[in-house]
């Protein structure tokens, strides 16, 4: 299955790109990525919770067919774990098994209809396949069930792609509320989708910037201007005299950014 424009990678989001990031619980942004793949007799003998940390650091290693093994020896040991499923989604999903993603994200959704990773990680899915409004609800029911930075995020990337600028801006504005770090966060891992267009990347990064000054953050305001200057954001103007950055126009950054604006740099 072609996935036009997406491109999966582990780790950060920069201020070019929007963050899709995928949850498992519990997060296993600290666990090694150093794993060693067990023997048959091992992973016999092996408790189910000792098996599903073995494949998290598999995953984390990107070695997904050896966690995607262990998955599945820690679920016939555990067969009713939403847990387990959502995280064999995820390990699906960075390998781009996709059916069987949708299929293990549905499973763990039949065994808890509560669980807000999986809603979430399920509108990653949509997201990839370019079912925006599919993912849309996906994602609000994540956030009906738990108040989360990324869910925003993830929400303000699908109504990004839709060109339902204020919607998104709105998703945007509550998960920097929630989390100012939410799309710089380094730690995290997850699914990143690439804005397809320069166009629209250069206008992502000129809402974050207005985001940021709107909740006082200066420094991370006016590097997504910067960014966005970068870009080659045709509205840069529209800094001048936009309410949200009426608290920045008097900063002596502010002015120089937009009295020397950086070369637009093309992809």
């Amino acid at each position: 299955m072609k996935l036009r424009y997406i491109t999966f990678v582990l780790a950060a989001s920069t201020l070019a790109s929007q963050p899709l990031m995928c949850q498992s619980e519990p997060d296993s942004r600290h666990l090694t990525s150093t794993a060693i793949v067990p023997s048959d007799r091992i992973v016999a003998n092996m408790s189910a919770s000792e098996l599903e940390t073995r494949a998290d650091q598999l995953r984390a290693a990107k070695e997904y067919v050896d966690a995607y093994d262990l998955y599945r020896a820690a679920l016939a040991k555990n067969p009713n774990s939403a847990v387990l499923y959502n995280k064999l989604g995820i390990n699906e999903l960075m390998s781009l098994h996709l059916r069987q993603a949708k299929s293990d994200f549905e499973h763990a959704l039949h065994l808890n209809r509560q669980f807000a990773s999986a809603y979430n990680n399920l509108g990653v899915l949509e997201y990839a396949l370019k079912k925006y409004r599919g993912a849309i609800k996906d994602y609000e029911k994540a956030i009906h069930l738990e108040e989360n930075a990324t869910y925003y995020s993830n929400l303000g990337a699908a109504y990004f792609s839709k060109n339902n600028f204020p919607k998104a801006t709105e998703a945007y504005s509550k998960a920097v509320e929630i989390d100012p770090d939410v799309f710089n966060n380094s730690t995290r891992a997850g699914i990143t989708g690439q804005i397809a267009s320069p166009e629209d990347r250069a206008h992502f990064s000129y809402v974050l910037a207005e985001l940021y000054a709107q909740q006082g953050f200066a420094d991370r305001s006016l590097e997504c201007l910067r960014r966005a200057l970068e870009e080659g954001y045709k509205h840069a103007d529209d800094a001048h005299s936009d309410p949200a950055f009426a608290q920045l126009r008097n900063d002596p950054r502010f002015i120089a950014l937009m009295s020397k604006r950086p070369s637009a740099i093309s992809d």
